[in-house]
């Protein structure tokens, strides 16, 4: 069991602090760009394109548990859902918060913002510690889901491998 706080009955405080780091990551982005020139068009480039695929994983993910009546805004599982492991979660377990960092990045680099990068980090920070707490209850609703774990990444494919369970 983890030892993170739930942050309400269903996980809202998690939701409500993730929010409020989305909202820096787009307010720090605004501060004005901190270079300029060819890096600022090879930066911006690279943020465009991790924006566009951060925007493809968090469709995916949503899709795919829409499908399964699982789609909810807060960590807890709702009463309904039923365990997906296919399409988008086949690669990571959280594709939706990968998407939400991946744009997060793109954000800061595409305006070029070192802000706005130091509170997509936070972010990412962030949402790793979310994804534990959720997992600590999708462990206890689904008699599957260690060995899921075991098998698929938490947040990034080629980082770490598939280690990380919420007992951590």
């Amino acid at each position: 069991m983890t030892r993170l706080p739930e942050l309400g009955r269903r996980g809202e405080g998690w939701v409500l602090i993730q929010a409020i780091l989305l909202g820096l990551v787009a307010l720090t982005g605004l501060l004005g760009p901190w270079w300029s020139g060819a890096l600022r068009l090879a930066t911006s480039a690279v943020g465009v394109i991790r924006m566009g695929g951060g925007v493809v994983f968090v469709v995916l993910g949503a899709r795919h548990l829409l499908a399964r009546d699982a789609l909810t805004a807060l960590p807890f599982p709702r009463d309904e859902a039923t365990f997906v492991e296919t399409g988008a979660y086949r690669v990571v377990r959280h594709p939706i918060y990968s998407g939400i960092i991946s744009g997060a990045v793109g954000w800061g680099l595409v305006t070029a913002s070192p802000a706005a990068l130091g509170v997509a980090a936070a972010l990412f920070a962030f949402l790793d510690l979310k994804s534990r707490r959720e997992e600590a209850w999708l462990e206890r609703r689904f008699p599957g889901y260690l060995a899921y774990q075991a098998r698929t990444p938490r947040l990034i494919p080629w980082l770490g491998g598939a280690r990380g369970s919420a007992r951590e």
